[in-house]
């Protein structure tokens, strides 16, 4: 397993990490305590989960991916061996603390709930899950400023977090679903007012959403501020397995409808011409899409997560796929003819 530098803070983490957003809703303890086993024992290290896992979020899970973390952490010991990574909740979950927000009472608040579900007294990663602030993310292009809005400042935030890395709670922090303005702003404040320096930023990317490259790519290569990548898989369409409109049992677009992000016409067709390069080359197509975002050179990370052991095998496997010139080319021609269809 391939590990790679989690920012400036020394800490190194695998290449591929474990998404757990399906713990307690399409995976049982019992299983996730399974797929936990099964990441380690092949050399994953990294582990991502959230205080409003499980997805879909609830009001009656809420927490419950944590908690099967936690009482895996147990079991197991050897906590430092894990790089353990969550992520607090912005404005629009009601169900979390009353309406979550990024600020200094509310982040303390959320971190502490974390850590007693995680078992742990320590995170190693701690993330913004999305921003306080009215931006463009979760698949919105367009942005408009909103004169009236009520954002927590990022001093403040960033002003909380130092305060829990000081108490040792905290090792690095993060972003998520941000912006280039967003990371950059960060970074300055960081510089300027001597506050945490964010290490990472977890956002979508897959064959079907390459926005990362239009200008957060060039902050992680020259702020050191890599890409850990969620949904490399966008949530499973490329792996050919919805086509047509086939909806397999108990599949996530089969039981949520609620998830239509890479569903478009424009997806379809998209997906439909990476399988078909996949399978001229004889290579299995969701192992050919995490491959591809593996060798992405702005890459920390590549959060892969599964409700089968099936599944989880399948993407530990693309660890040590490389992809050939000749694939790569075919990628990027289908990306020249139909770019990001799914932001």
């Amino acid at each position: 397993m391939q590990t790679r530098p989690l920012g400036n803070t020394g800490i190194e983490v695998s290449r591929l990490c474990l998404g757990t957003m399906t713990f307690g809703e399409q995976n049982s303890e019992a299983e996730a305590h399974e797929q936990l086993d099964r990441a380690v024992a092949f050399g994953i290290n990294f582990i991502d989960t959230a205080e409003m896992y499980p997805v879909p979020p609830r009001a009656e899970t809420q927490g419950r991916t944590e908690a099967y973390i936690g009482s895996w952490l147990k079991r197991r010991g050897a906590r430092d061996d894990v790089i353990l990574a969550t992520k607090a909740a912005g404005p629009g979950l009601e169900h979390i603390r009353g309406g979550p927000r990024l600020t200094r009472d509310h982040l303390h608040r959320a971190l502490d709930d974390s850590l007693a579900r995680l078992q742990t007294d320590y995170v190693d990663l701690y993330q913004l899950h999305w921003p306080d602030r009215k931006t463009n993310f979760f698949g919105r292009l367009g942005y408009v400023h909103d004169e009236e809005e009520d954002a927590t400042p990022l001093e403040e935030t960033l002003s909380a977090l130092r305060e829990l890395v000081d108490a040792g709670k905290v090792r690095a922090i993060g972003l998520s679903n941000d912006t280039p303005w967003g990371v950059m702003r960060a970074l300055h404040l960081a510089e300027t007012l001597g506050l945490p320096r964010v290490a990472s930023v977890q956002n979508p990317y897959n064959l079907l959403n390459r926005s990362f490259e239009v200008g957060l790519a060039e902050i992680a290569h020259r702020e050191a501020v890599g890409l850990l990548a969620y949904s490399p898989l966008g949530f499973g369409v490329l792996s050919g397995k919805y086509l047509d409109g086939a909806r397999p049992a108990g599949a996530r677009l089969t039981l949520f409808e609620r998830f239509q992000r890479y569903t478009s016409p424009l997806a379809e067709q998209a997906t439909r011409d990476y399988v078909q390069i996949a399978r001229d080359a004889g290579l299995d197509p969701a192992q050919m899409a995490l491959a591809f975002v593996n060798s992405r050179s702005f890459l920390t990370s590549n959060i892969i997560g599964a409700t089968t052991m099936d599944q989880l095998e399948d993407n530990l496997a693309s660890e040590s796929l490389k992809l050939d010139q000749g694939v790569l080319e075919a990628i990027e021609a289908v990306h020249a003819r139909l770019p990001n269809p799914c932001p």
